[in-house]
């Protein structure tokens, strides 16, 4: 259930910042996501270079797959909830081998339960709602 509210929320923001910013300035490349996860990680578990230089190949690999799927279904209209989300799950089931292949299994479980979570996008505090504006 968690992970679904989070599918949802990160692909309600990417569409939405896209929508807003014809492509979004927002919008990190796949070399700066693939950066960001290695710095994460590196800086949790202290990754040798052979490690880095691994996961910074097959990251970028699937990162620009996963941008590549994503301008096809937005070229294609909008798709529906389904198709989002098992495109979703394959990706983030990719990562999760491509992980599982460098790290160790105590290292991986704690990226599960503790790193990847801090990684998630928050919503913003308060915000509009429809009651406000009602005298």
């Amino acid at each position: 259930m968690r992970k679904s509210v989070f599918v949802i929320v990160f692909l309600f923001y990417t569409f939405s910042g896209f929508a807003q910013f014809g492509g979004g300035p927002f919008r990190r490349s796949p070399e700066e996501r693939a950066a960001a996860l290695i710095q994460k990680l590196d800086s949790a578990f202290q990754l040798n270079a052979e490690k880095k230089s691994l996961l910074d190949t097959a990251l970028k690999t699937l990162y620009r797959a996963q941008e590549a799927k994503r301008q096809e279904l937005m070229t294609s209209g909008i798709p529906d909830r389904e198709t989002l989300m098992q495109e979703m799950k394959k990706f983030n089931d990719a990562q999760d081998e491509i992980l599982k292949s460098v790290l160790t299994k105590e290292q991986f479980d704690i990226w599960k339960e503790k790193i990847q979570p801090s990684m998630r996008p928050r919503r913003p505090e308060g915000g509009f709602r429809p009651s406000d504006n009602n005298p």
